[in-house]
């Protein structure tokens, strides 16, 4: 899953795409370089991140997915807002990306209404405050238990099962101890049923462990951390570097294969 950032602020490429015409040009590069699904926002949910109104949000994204929508390609709409999903579902979206897992007033009934794929995520806080002191006893136990508790909120409204996705939310309010922790439990929540859509593209813990290295100098960690989902069972991995990480992929296939 390629990532198409429409906003000025996301943590590691805020503003290269935030024109229509730009997220449009990257959205092609991406499915050129091997993206299999992609993944359009329009609000940053990056640590201390302001929000966005429904009007601004809608007025980047819609036109975005409306031209993208022509390729054929699969296309997940990355909003916390129920009536931004409506209007990306309408535009050609087939998934909502919720990082509240349905949480927002009346999300649960739209995803019912929408019938399309929903991916529930795992966040302690929101986003502007979640990185201030994250704390769980047992963040693998804690998370599954979330997830499984939304993705039964979910169902008990009306949403298929069938249509249902987990994602364990790395980086989302959790320390580099939780991350770590989270992504050696991978194979236990890739075994609750669900499929798992796993997103570290980048992200700031692969810094903690590499001296500090900036958004673009993440490449090594990003990778690393996409072999290990796709070995421990996720379905899906959400990336920046769709090329890279799809050979890398592809590599990892080809070895198994051959016994």
């Amino acid at each position: 899953m390629g990532i198409v950032n429409v906003t000025p602020d996301s943590f590691s490429d805020g503003g290269r795409h935030a024109s229509a015409q730009a997220a449009i040009a990257h959205g092609h590069a991406l499915v050129e370089a091997g993206a299999d699904w992609l993944d359009i926002g329009g609000e940053s949910t990056r640590p201390g991140a302001e929000p966005v109104s429904e009007a601004d949000e809608l007025a980047r994204v819609i036109p975005v997915i409306e031209e993208l929508a022509r390729t054929n390609m699969p296309l997940s709409i990355d909003t916390m807002k129920p009536g931004v999903a409506r209007a990306a579902i309408q535009a050609g979206a087939s998934m909502w990306n919720d990082v509240t897992a349905l949480g927002g007033p009346g999300a649960l009934g739209v995803a019912a209404q929408l019938g399309c794929q929903i991916c529930l995520m795992h966040m302690q806080g929101e986003p502007r405050t979640m990185q201030a002191d994250p704390h769980y006893d047992d963040v693998a136990g804690e998370v599954e238990a979330f997830l499984l508790a939304r993705a039964a909120a979910a169902m008990k409204a009306g949403v298929s099962r069938e249509n249902i996705w987990l994602d364990p939310g790395i980086g989302f309010g959790k320390t580099l101890v939780h991350n770590l922790a989270l992504m050696g439990a991978l194979p236990r929540l890739a075994g609750l049923g669900f499929p798992i859509l796993f997103g570290a593209s980048r992200k700031r813990f692969i810094a903690s462990l590499d001296n500090d290295a900036p958004a673009d100098q993440r490449l090594g960690g990003s990778i690393a951390a996409a072999l290990h989902a796709a070995q421990a069972g996720a379905a899906m991995i959400r990336v920046h570097d769709v090329r890279e990480t799809a050979q890398a992929l592809k590599v990892r296939a080809a070895i198994q294969a051959s016994g």
